[in-house]
């Protein structure tokens, strides 16, 4: 993949904290995946917005129903985490 050097400006208490996290994979490519993600969420609220013109917002009810389905995903998630990790100890 074609990549190409920029220049930004970083607060300096942000970009300890990233150097930080960052160390392991290195600041670059933790900086091109938080813009992917920022890109991606852009996405999805034009998606939102979309949608909502369409069909009308979302009431409450379907919005708790939906929290409730994503608190679900992530307890399955993490289930299946602590799996693998037990396993990998016993091996």
């Amino acid at each position: 993949m074609a990549t190409k050097k920029v220049t930004v400006t970083i607060p300096e208490d942000l970009l300890e904290e990233v150097r930080a996290e960052a160390a392991e994979h290195g600041l670059s490519a933790y900086i091109a995946e938080a813009l992917r993600l920022r890109r991606d969420r852009d996405r999805l609220r034009e998606l939102v917005d979309w949608l909502e013109e369409e069909h009308g917002p979302i009431t409450e009810d379907e919005r708790a129903a939906a929290l409730a389905e994503l608190d679900d995903i992530d307890a399955e998630h993490e289930r299946r985490r602590r799996a693998r990790t037990r396993g990998a100890d016993a091996a």
